[in-house]
């Protein structure tokens, strides 16, 4: 594929409303595009951000939060489950340490903040 055709269908794919891995995967199983970096010498970020079509929070980030709602949502019905009590205590950490990275870097505000679960649960 030539690397306009590569560009076009990654701004495709974004406003169809796949995510940054999602594209990433698709491009690979289905076009035959090993990496976008190869193809374009610039990343996928580096192309969304050119089309503004970059997401307000790191997709790393929101897994992350979305794997801590569901451990909360468990946690309620099953109170006494000290394991996944424990498994959303690491969680939260890796949460914390991951805004403080991009609060640092500049992709999140500085004022935004994860409040913790796990004290509440107890």
């Amino acid at each position: 594929m030539q690397p306009e055709e590569v560009e076009a269908l990654i701004v495709k794919l974004k406003k169809e409303g796949m995510s940054n891995s999602q594209i990433g995967e698709t491009l690979r199983d289905e076009y035959g595009v090993p990496g976008v970096k190869y193809v374009l010498n610039k990343s996928l970020k580096q192309v969304l951000e050119e089309n503004k079509l970059v997401d307000p929070m790191p997709e790393d980030l929101l897994n992350l939060l979305t794997k801590a709602q569901r451990l909360i949502r468990h946690l309620q019905v099953h109170k006494t489950d000290r394991k996944n009590k424990h498994a959303l205590e690491l969680l939260e950490a890796k949460i914390h340490r991951l805004a403080k990275y991009y609060k640092r870097k500049g992709l999140l505000p500085l004022d935004w903040k994860y409040k913790a679960v796990v004290a509440q649960l107890e």
